[in-house]
């Protein structure tokens, strides 16, 4: 073994570590993201809403997007509650008081309570992020109206004839034009004749 031989075999050894170096730190970057953002649908702890509505006005707006994660409610917070008899809809109100057992909620722009007080159980998180406007491009991304038209107009694409269709000859349609319009070597300006 030479002097050489040493630092070569060295420094492949730490391209290698990096290079796995950074690919461990991508999946553990991946984990995070994975555990904060898995939705409580999945048994996570993450509850994606998009505020629809005029009661949480000034501090929601319609399209807004609110990410909620579970924990301790207390009074004062903001959470995301699914009321008991009404399927899978969600509100987005503030505590203004009650306990674990049953929170008495209202929208910041209501002037009356909720009819619901919903208990612990049935709180899916508190609102911890609020990105504006956000949901006005999510809605229309899980619009059934978008997809039906993206569907129609990439069949409309990939039916519709293109310009040049090849003549049963194998050559193109305006081919024969194209060689027609071509300049015959008599047609050319003197200069670019050759000289003998």
């Amino acid at each position: 073994m030479t002097a050489t031989e040493g630092p070569a075999a060295g420094a492949g050894c730490l391209r290698r570590l990096g290079r796995h170096l950074g690919d461990a730190l991508f999946m553990v970057g991946a984990l995070v993201v994975g555990y904060v953002l898995w939705p409580s649908s999945l048994g996570g702890c993450t509850t994606l809403t998009i505020v629809s509505g005029h009661s949480m006005e000034p501090t929601f707006y319609t399209g807004d997007l609110v990410v909620s994660r579970c924990g301790e409610p207390a009074v004062g917070d903001i959470v995301v509650y699914n009321p008991p008899n009404v399927g899978s809809a969600r509100i987005i109100h503030r505590i203004i008081g009650g306990d674990a057992t049953g929170w008495t909620v209202q929208g910041d722009n209501n002037s009356f309570v909720d009819p619901w007080t919903p208990s612990d159980r049935r709180i899916l998180g508190r609102a911890v992020l609020h990105i504006p406007k956000v949901g006005l491009v999510g809605s229309v991304l899980v619009s059934p109206v978008t997809w039906v038209s993206l569907f129609l107009i990439a069949g409309a694409l990939l039916i519709w004839p293109s310009r040049a269709q090849d003549t049963p000859g194998g050559e193109a349609e305006g081919s024969e034009a194209a060689a027609t319009s071509r300049p015959r070597p008599s047609d050319r300006p003197p200069q670019d004749l050759e000289t003998r």
